[in-house]
C-alpha cells in the first residue's frame, strides 16, 4: 500500500467517525463579527438536525448526480443537516433550511453553499481526529472553516469568510447537544 493510499484511508476513517460523532440534535449560538466598524453584530440561535448517510443511501447518489459525478463513483459517507434559526434581538422571520454533504477523497460535496443555492465543494481535512478544517471558494469568496467536537456533549466551530483576500466576517458557534447532560 503506498503513502497516498494509507493517508487516503486514515481521512477516510476520521470523516466517517468524526460525521457518526456529530450525528444527533444540537442547540447553536453564533455571533457574527463583521469586520466594518459600521455593521452591527449578529446574534444567532438555531436548532440543528445532523443525519449520519451511509455510503451508498439515496441522498449521497442524489448529490452526486447534483455535482454530475460518474455513477460509479460513491461517497464514502455524509450527513444531512436541518436547521430552524432565530436571530436574537432582530425583527426577522425564523431561517429554516437543510443541506446534504457527502466525502470523497479529500472533498466535501454540498449540495448548496453558505451565501449560495449552488452545489459547492470544499476540502477538508483534520487537525486531529476531532477538529475538522473547511475551505470552500465561489463567487469570489472564501470560506474557511474549523469544526471542533468537545467530548460528546459540545462542538464549536468558527467560520472566516474573505473576499479579494481581505476578511470580511468572523462567525463563531458554540453548540450542546439536545438533551445532554453536563
Amino acid at each position: 500500500m503506498s503513502v497516498n493510499q494509507i493517508q487516503s484511508t486514515a481521512l477516510e476513517a476520521l470523516v466517517v467517525e468524526f460525521f457518526r460523532q456529530s450525528e444527533g440534535q444540537w442547540h447553536s449560538q453564533r455571533r457574527y463579527y463583521t469586520l466594518n466598524p459600521d455593521v452591527a453584530t449578529q446574534e444567532v440561535e438555531s436548532q440543528i438536525q445532523i443525519k449520519f448517510l451511509e455510503k451508498d443511501c439515496v441522498e449521497l447518489r442524489e448529490l452526486a448526480q447534483l455535482h454530475a459525478l460518474s455513477p460509479d463513483i460513491s461517497f464514502i459517507c455524509g450527513t444531512y443537516v436541518t436547521w430552524e434559526s432565530n436571530y436574537t434581538g432582530k425583527i426577522r422571520k425564523p431561517s429554516t433550511g437543510s443541506t446534504i454533504f457527502g466525502a470523497l477523497g479529500n472533498i466535501l460535496y454540498r449540495d448548496r453553499g453558505f451565501a449560495t443555492a449552488d452545489p459547492v465543494c470544499a476540502t477538508y481535512n483534520f487537525s486531529n481526529p476531532q477538529t475538522m478544517t473547511l475551505k470552500t471558494e465561489y463567487g469570489g469568496s472564501v470560506f474557511e472553516e474549523e469544526i471542533k467536537l468537545i467530548g460528546q456533549q459540545y462542538r464549536t466551530r468558527q467560520t472566516i469568510i474573505s473576499r479579494a483576500g481581505q476578511e470580511q466576517m468572523i462567525g463563531q458557534y458554540l453548540e450542546k447537544r439536545v438533551g445532554s447532560e453536563n
